[in-house]
């Protein structure tokens, strides 16, 4: 779902900026409305006509989408789509999860998130030490995060992501 964030450039046409850069991320900052073109798409009847339908993706590095990246086949069947607000219970977001066969959630306690989050957005560049990362998990990814537990529709499925130091590549092979 990442391809989907509005561009730098978006966010600095919208009325306020500022607030829009901070707030990349929150709903509000992604273009719901292709993404539930996707979705339509991805729901139309398969014919001899279809043809291969392109997904953006994300450039981390230039910190932008990028248009038609990801194909998706025709002799796809199965398509897991992927994202924070997939489940919200508001506007578009909404009407492209009434399209989807089933939905789950990806459970995550806000403590857990927050020491992954300031470990990513330091790793990835996006803030330059923690204590500039936990700025902005407290300020943004957090916000974002209790608005899409409390305004999240029912589910098939909840996965609670836990720590397991058992999967971590060293445990692994010893």
């Amino acid at each position: 779902m990442d391809g989907y964030h509005l561009s730098r450039a978006q966010l600095s046409a919208m009325p306020d900026p500022t607030t829009a850069h901070a707030r990349r991320g929150a709903a509000f900052t992604y273009d719901d409305k292709a993404y539930l073109d996707l979705v339509k798409r991805l729901r139309e009847p398969l014919c001899p006509e279809s043809r291969t339908i392109y997904a953006p993706s994300f450039d981390h590095a230039t910190k932008d989408p990028v248009e038609n990246d990801i194909p998706i086949s025709t002799t796809a069947r199965i398509v897991v789509l992927e994202g924070n607000y997939l489940t919200l219970s508001k506007g578009l977001w909404k009407e492209a999860a009434g399209l989807m066969d089933e939905l789950w959630f990806v459970h995550v306690a806000f403590d857990t998130a927050r020491r992954r989050l300031v470990k990513r957005h330091v790793v990835a560049g996006i803030t330059p030490n923690a204590e500039e990362a936990n700025k902005r998990v407290t300020e943004n990814d957090l916000v974002n995060g209790q608005e899409i537990v409390n305004d999240r529709l029912p589910v098939q499925e909840v996965v609670t992501s836990l720590e397991d130091d058992g999967w971590k590549p060293e445990a692994q092979c010893g």
